[in-house]
């Protein structure tokens, strides 16, 4: 990537994550944890699916700028919060009541036989290398995967991230009402 384009894609970055501080929760009490992605095309794809299903926010661990374009304006919708490190995270998504679920495709739980709490926070990991921690130390985090039938490992994040956001909008809504 060339400086001027480099330069150009920090400024947007900038100017879209002071407009962030202004975002509201969305109706809904769940909230996306994506642990250590890409900073590219999946980030702003995530949020604007955030936005579509009423997120209450993203929490973003150790993601550095990325070009808010392809989230389609709801970078500035969708509140951000931004941490160092997954304990952090951790830390403060428990103290607020989260009870935190990770994606996992060898999980034995499966996402469309669990019952998921009004305030259920759900850990992504990067595609390749998983989540930034061990799972082993934080035991009170729970792996869920999603059905799959076909000879491929995995969901794109994105794709992951819209499926676990519309199971909890499938049993958190009232239809008709």
């Amino acid at each position: 990537m060339g400086k001027t384009r480099t330069r150009n894609l920090l400024l947007r970055y900038q100017k879209e994550r002071q407009k962030n501080v202004l975002a509201e929760p969305g109706e809904h009490q769940f909230i996306l944890v994506l642990d250590n992605l890409k900073p590219g095309f999946n980030v702003p794809k995530i949020f604007r699916s955030a936005e579509a299903f009423g997120a209450a926010a993203v929490h973003l661990i150790n993601i550095g700028p990325f070009d808010p374009s392809p989230a389609k304006g709801s970078f500035r919708k969708v509140p951000a919060v931004f941490h160092d490190d997954f304990g952090s995270c951790f830390r403060e998504l428990s103290e607020q009541g989260y009870t935190l679920f990770r994606l996992a495709p060898d999980a034995e739980n499966n996402l469309c036989n669990c019952e998921l709490p009004q305030k259920s926070a759900f850990i992504l990991g990067h595609e390749e290398f998983g989540c930034s921690f061990d799972p082993a130390e934080y035991t009170s985090i729970q792996s869920l995967s999603i059905p799959q039938y076909g000879s491929v490992q995995s969901l794109n994040v994105s794709v992951a991230s819209s499926v676990v956001m519309f199971e909890y909008i499938r049993q958190h809504s009232q239809i008709g009402g």
